[in-house]
Parts: C-alpha cells; sequence; structure tokens
C-alpha cells in the first residue's frame, strides 16, 4: 500500500541510521516475502520447492556426498526443532509464529504495571535480562510503522490477515544472536544449515522469554523473529550495525554472522542511536559476496530503488538482492545457503587483536589496503572437517 501522502517518509534520524526512503516508498506485504510465495506463487515454485520444505522433516533429504549426508541433515533438523515445535503449534488457526505471525502469548500482562520513573535505567536493565536468557546483542529503537507488514499471513490458504497487535506500542527491541562461526565456514551444506537452525531455536526461546519477562512487569510485549516486520531496519536504528551489500547488517562484534528476532512493547524505555560506522563506504569498493554468488543474485553498483521482483520493498535506496535467483539456488540444494555472510571480509572472529585492527582499517580513511589485506578471506572448510573436529 502507498504510504500516506501526509506522512512524508523521509524522518528525521534516517540519514545517521543510512536509511533512504524515497516518494516512492510503500509498505512491504509478507505474502509477498519469497518463502511465502513460494507455497502460492507459480512464479517460484518449482520441482525442487517441495523437497526443499520436505528435506527439513527428513522426507526427502538428499544423498550428495560432503556436506549433504544423513547425518548433515539429521543435525540441521534437530538444530530447527525448537523453532519448528513454536511455529506448528497454533498452525491449524493459520498462525505459523514466528515466520507469518507473531508468538502468541502465553503469560498474561501482570495486573499491577511496575512504575518506571527512569527510561534508560529501564533499557540498561532490559539488555542484561536479554543477556541473562542468552542474546549476545540488543538495542532499542521506536516502533516506526513503515517496516511493519502490511498484514499477517494466514498459512492455510497464504491470504492477508490483519496483525491485531496491542493498541499503544511504541518501541521495538532488537536482539542479535551469533551464529556459529565453524560451521558458517562450511556454507553451503546442509551441515552448515545447522548454524541458522540452531539460532532460530535460540531465538524462539529467548525472545519469549523476555517477553514473559516484560508481561509480568504489567506492560504489553509481543515476541516476534521474521513476523510482523522488517527486522533490518529497526536493528540498524537500534545501533546494533549497518547494513551491507550482501544484504545483512554488519555488527563490530561478529560481522554479519547473526540472526535478529524483536519484542514490541509499551514498557517505557530510552532508545539507542544508529552508529554508523563505515560499512557503506567499504561495500562500496568491495563486491566479493557479488563475485561469490553462484547464481548472481546479489547487485554490483551503488544503492538504488531498483527492485528485481516483489520479493523486495519499493522506495528504499539501498542494495537490493534477486530473491527468486537466491531461492532457485537453495531449492535445488535443499538447504538455505550463506555464502555471501561466509566470504564477507566482515566475517572474522573480533577476541582475536588482529581481527579487531583489520575492522579498524575497514572502517576507516584505509579500507583499500583493508581489502587488500582480505585476500581470500573466507574460503570454504569442508564440511567433513567439522565432523572430524578440526
Amino acid at each position: 500500500m502507498p504510504w500516506p501522502q501526509n506522512k512524508p517518509p523521509q524522518r528525521d534520524g534516517d540519514a545517521a541510521a543510512g536509511i533512504d526512503v524515497t516518494d516512492g516508498f510503500e509498505r512491504f506485504s509478507q505474502r509477498n516475502d519469497i518463502f511465502t510465495r513460494a507455497f502460492w506463487d507459480e512464479r517460484v515454485k518449482s520441482k525442487h520447492t517441495a523437497r526443499f520444505f520436505a528435506s527439513y522433516r527428513m522426507e526427502a533429504a538428499p544423498r550428495r556426498g560432503d556436506g549433504f549426508t544423513q547425518r548433515d541433515f539429521a543435525l540441521r533438523n534437530a538444530a530447527w526443532l525448537i523453532s519448528d515445535v513454536i511455529s506448528s503449534r497454533r498452525a491449524q488457526e493459520g498462525l505459523r509464529e514466528g515466520f507469518q505471525a507473531a508468538i502468541r502469548p502465553d503469560t498474561p500482562v501482570a495486573k499491577d504495571a511496575l512504575a518506571v520513573d527512569d527510561p534508560a535505567k529501564m533499557s540498561a536493565e532490559v539488555k542484561r535480562i536479554a543477556r541473562f536468557f542468552g542474546a549476545d546483542l540488543c538495542g532499542i529503537t521506536d516502533l516506526d510503522e513503515r517496516w511493519l507488514y502490511t498484514a499477517r499471513v494466514d498459512a492455510r490458504d497464504m491470504s492477508e490477515a490483519p496483525h491485531d497487535l496491542p493498541e499503544g506500542l511504541t518501541s521495538v527491541i532488537v536482539l542479535g544472536h551469533e551464529m556459529d562461526k565453524d560451521l558458517v565456514a562450511a556454507y553451503p551444506s546442509a551441515l552448515a544449515g545447522a548454524a541458522t537452525g540452531r539460532e532460530y531455536s535460540h531465538e524462539a526461546a529467548i525472545v519469549m522469554q523476555l517477553a514473559a519477562y516484560i508481561r509480568n512487569l504489567g506492560y504489553e510485549a509481543v515476541a516476534s523473529m521474521n513476523d510482523t516486520g522488517l527486522v533490518i531496519p529497526y536493528a540498524v536504528k537500534a545501533g546494533l550495525g549497518e547494513y551491507a551489500r550482501n544484504q545483512m547488517v554488519i555488527t563490530p562484534e561478529f560481522g554479519p554472522r547473526l540472526r535478529f528476532s524483536k519484542i514490541f512493547t509499551n514498557l517505557p524505555l530510552a532508545h539507542d542511536l544508529p552508529q554508523p560506522l563505515g560499512v557503506k563506504a567499504f561495500c562500496g569498493i568491495c563486491t566479493k559476496c557479488a563475485d561469490a554468488c553462484p547464481v548472481k543474485a546479489l547487485p554490483y553498483g551503488p544503492p538504488s530503488t531498483e527492485t528485481a521482483n516483489v520479493s523486495a520493498i519499493k522506495g528504499v535506496r539501498k542494495w537490493t538482492s534477486d530473491a527468486e535467483k537466491c531461492f532457485s539456488f537453495w531449492a535445488k540444494m535443499a538447504s538455505d545457503c550463506a555464502i555471501c555472510m561466509r566470504v564477507c571480509p566482515f566475517n572474522r572472529d573480533y577476541s582475536k587483536r588482529r581481527n579487531r585492527l583489520w575492522l579498524k582499517l575497514a572502517l576507516g580513511p584505509l579500507r583499500k589496503l583493508a581489502l587488500r589485506l582480505a585476500g581470500k578471506h573466507g574460503q570454504r572448510r569442508k564440511p567433513s572437517a567439522w565432523w572430524d573436529g578440526a
């Protein structure tokens, strides 16, 4: 749906966040998300699509050698288990929680609300509790309605349905969950897909627990994963990182090696500020992700408003992938692909001093030197080496 003409798309703070919204902006319909389209759009469906989804239930796990053996698929699918339990528990109601619908609360809002006199202190407390439950990063921003999907998706027939979000929500708590670096090094493979599945299961538990804590304090809290809204702009606005050519948020702690979840709440909280790092300037001279993409789904050149198909938001000047090409590769492999994450020069272990020094170069005027020093960084490791403990 076109943005109302009386509300300009560009907002104060957008420039600092690196968000360039144009007059052609339209909110995104999750029905056009590539994974949702795979269920209803004949342009996306193929002979591989059914096998892709079936492989997550071991019904059609192909056997194609290293990285795609039975135990590789077994580990990947086991990693997804907790997320799958949550997403399927209300399937009969058309609610695929965490993906096409927000996670329904199992905890009522306490009758008596805790008085919050200092939103900044409460924000610090929320971040501490997020870390206690297992989140690796936490940032807080305002509920910017531009990034809410126009509707949720009824998983029974893939039709649009209302979000049913409570009234008066004001903030979005964004949580970051680090993916296992050794498994990421084995992309593309079913084995490496365990890194993705593990974090979806982790984030399902963490986001539900943190939301329950807030509800116990007497405030609304809606736990959310891929549903309800686009998490990347919220993560950028919450100061967790900066958007990159590979369509990911680059963070100074983990590079792109993260999954994100979020909580919508009316708990009084202080908001974090976006942190422009210098990633955009580095991506402007680096094309390693685009070069490595097997189906050339990632863009070259500067950010633009061009989109390849309906699976991309309109009216935002940014680097935008061709989601149809990307998903076609996933479907053929019967697993997810994160080559663009693996080869990204920012994908490093920042507990090591040499990588922290490299980051300083990459985010400053010596970025070209950093790019040369990156060399063949991110080369794939054999999945069998992971099993061997190498």
